[in-house]
């Protein structure tokens, strides 16, 4: 049911202080109502979602919602993005803020043995889909106990810190939250707790490379030095530790970004293979063309030396055949000379002859 704000029973003073069981105790000038006393009733109808602050019921007396530095502010919402991120991812349960409260039924620490109910708004709450009670999407509060709860801590009094780490711990332990985290920069009240089937909250421990794992929520981690450098969705993106929700579109994006780097690096390395291969095949072909070239030159020489000898054999040839002429004809020569000579040697002898018969005769 939605129901209107309306005015407050008396006009809220600007700073006062409200003394409770003896002790006098400063009020928030934010919250100038806290440590009212108001009925679960009056909570419900006035200040459940009084516009001027935001107030949790302790049975019965309005509890102020402390105000973040921004440090604080900073880790609030870097976390809540994470828990964003894997719920978009996962789809296993619902994200709860924006001041929505949830009522429980605990232990009062004051009244040992007796039960007193409480209406607390965690910073940050998560609504597992098996939950038994389911978050209506008109309700504005929430009927279940929430199965993750985180707090946000607010140094600004001992009472904050402690209503963080002691009471509300207790409350939600014994209401049966299942995972409890205190968010804290100084880490001295930072706190993961788990709670065991016996119904005790025990620290998570972190592993050997300091990351939390949830239980309740699969996958869901973050590692402890995060909490402090906060690194922006991005980075996270790019660390295997929330690879497996953090910014998926953006994963893929990069993925394909350097899918089609390396397509473009293939391609122009493809580019310069090919001209370096249309480079080598050029050089090639000149090798080939002045290979090629020179086999002709080659031949040409080789003609040249083979016409050139030919040349000089048929040269030596006709010399030769001169000489034979020449010494045919020398002997011809020689030998119509010798016949002459014995024609004229045999003339001599026979008139040598004739002569000496002469003689002989005349004798």
């Amino acid at each position: 049911m939605i129901r209107t704000p309306v005015a407050p029973l008396t006009q809220p003073a600007t700073e006062h202080l409200e003394h409770h069981n003896g002790t006098a105790k400063r009020v928030p000038s934010h919250a100038p109502d806290d440590g009212r006393y108001v009925s679960k009733e009056e909570y419900w109808a006035i200040w459940y979602d009084y516009p001027d602050a935001s107030y949790e019921w302790n049975n019965g007396y309005l509890e102020a919602k402390p105000l973040p530095n921004p440090v604080q502010f900073n880790l609030y919402t870097w976390f809540l993005t994470l828990l964003r991120q894997y719920l978009q991812v996962h789809q296993n349960g619902q994200l709860m803020g924006l001041e929505t409260g949830f009522a429980l039924t605990v232990p009062d620490l004051k009244l040992l043995g007796r039960l007193k109910e409480t209406v607390r708004k965690p910073d940050i709450a998560v609504i597992r889909d098996d939950n038994p009670i389911v978050w209506g999407k008109t309700e504005r509060s929430y009927r279940g106990i929430c199965d993750l709860c985180v707090e946000s801590l607010s140094d600004s009094s001992k009472v904050e810190v402690e209503r963080d780490t002691k009471v509300k711990k207790m409350e939600y332990e014994f209401a049966g939250v299942q995972e409890y985290y205190i968010l804290d920069p100084s880490d001295e009240h930072r706190h993961f707790y788990q709670r065991t089937p016996a119904g005790d909250y025990v620290e998570i421990q972190p592993d050997a490379e300091g990351v939390i794992h949830s239980v309740i929520l699969p996958d869901f981690q973050f590692r402890l030095r995060d909490l402090h450098d906060l690194p922006t969705p991005e980075m996270l993106a790019l660390d295997e530790v929330y690879q497996g929700y953090m910014l998926l579109e953006y994963q893929a994006a990069l993925t394909q970004a350097k899918a089609e780097r390396a397509r473009v690096a293939a391609a122009r390395l493809r580019t310069k293979a090919e001209r370096r291969r249309a480079e080598a095949e050029a050089v090639a072909r000149q090798l080939a063309e002045a290979r090629a070239e020179a086999e002709a030159v080659a031949r040409q020489l080789a003609e040249a030396r083979a016409e050139a000898e030919r040349q000089r054999a048929v040269e030596e040839q006709q010399r030769a055949e001169a000489r034979a002429e020449a010494s045919n004809a020398a002997l011809q020569q020689s030998a119509s000379e010798n016949a002459r000579l014995l024609a004229e040697l045999a003339q001599l002898r026979k008139g040598a002859t004739g002569a000496a018969e002469g003689d002989k005769a005349k004798r």
